[in-house]
């Protein structure tokens, strides 16, 4: 019996230092994740209306939960083959940003990210989405 919590207690000890190295790559990748201006007066602009979130939620899942999860932490499944950090939309540096930068980097992206003025051709749609990211809070 002593042995199996031994065990135990070496396996947990293990998982805790994996998800610690896990947890501080992913802060040093969006610390060096390079920077990404948005041109002042897009930065400034604002939803039209009010944003649907039932309609960014499922635009959400649809184009956006495969690379930066279903939380916006960055951990999709294809978000581990990216060659950059796919971002933790959580953190306070991005919930920093204004509606218009979010609104401009979802609708032109950049690198990996592809940009959704096509794919997302209705504007209220990508307003959605931003009000969405606006959910992932910690």
């Amino acid at each position: 019996m002593k042995t199996s919590k031994k065990i135990a207690t070496i396996m947990a000890a293990a998982l805790l230092v994996v998800f610690f190295l896990f947890g501080n790559t992913l802060q040093a990748q969006q610390a060096k994740a390079k920077a990404w201006p948005v041109p002042d007066k897009d930065k400034a602009m604002k939803a039209t209306g009010k944003a649907d979130l039932a309609t960014g939620k499922e635009l959400w899942a649809k184009h956006c939960k495969s690379c930066h999860g279903s939380k916006g932490l960055g951990d999709g499944p294809k978000g581990a083959s990216l060659k950059t950090f796919a971002g933790d939309f959580s953190a306070a540096d991005f919930q920093a940003g204004t509606d218009g930068e979010l609104y401009y980097r979802t609708s032109k992206g950049r690198d990996e990210m592809p940009g959704y003025e096509k794919k997302i051709p209705e504007a209220a749609d990508r307003w959605a989405l931003v009000a969405f990211m606006r959910t992932m809070k910690k």
